[in-house]
């Protein structure tokens, strides 16, 4: 699922619930740099597999490690982002490699999970993710969590709307 909302529903669901523990941007946007090599591989028409080496755990962690740094070299943007959003954002390094790490390896998991290219374990070459669920029903769960998500997102200015009654 390259780069598509679906990935946005679980990141975001787990990033915001977490976010005093997870950099919220960074592991949210961590789902767009990991499928940056999707993008690549289809563009240059690399062929098969789309999901190569960032489709992986071990490799994942340098994708997700390689965005935390970046995200902390721009971090004013995220601040910028998140007041526009108005979301309460404090941040530091460790906190931003993490979150990168984990939104990377939230993102294959859930490819690992539809896509049968992934190779989460490699160089271990079977999928063990693939068919434990139906494509379907990923699709699903996705949204679900994202609905949730904007739920929960809501719900403060829900609160004071009608608390000003």
């Amino acid at each position: 699922m390259p780069i598509t909302p679906y990935h946005f529903g679980p990141s975001g669901l787990i990033g915001y619930v977490f976010r005093k523990w997870i950099d919220f941007p960074v592991f949210v946007l961590a789902n767009v740099a990991v499928d940056l090599e999707v993008l690549i591989v289809g563009h240059l028409n690399l062929g098969w597999p789309i999901h190569r080496y960032a489709h992986t755990l071990l490799f994942g962690a340098l994708v997700g490690v390689v965005w935390g740094l970046i995200a902390f070299l721009i971090q004013p943007v995220l601040k910028l982002g998140m007041n526009i959003l108005r979301i309460n954002y404090k941040t530091d390094l460790k906190k931003m490699l993490i979150s990168g790490v984990l939104g990377v390896w939230l993102h294959i998991l859930i490819d690992g999970l539809y896509h049968y290219d992934v190779k989460p374990l490699w160089p271990y070459k079977v999928n063990f993710l693939w068919k434990l669920m139906l494509r379907e029903h990923i699709k699903t769960a996705c949204l679900i969590c994202l609905a949730i998500f904007a739920f929960l997102y809501f719900l403060p200015a829900f609160k004071q709307a009608f608390k000003k009654r």
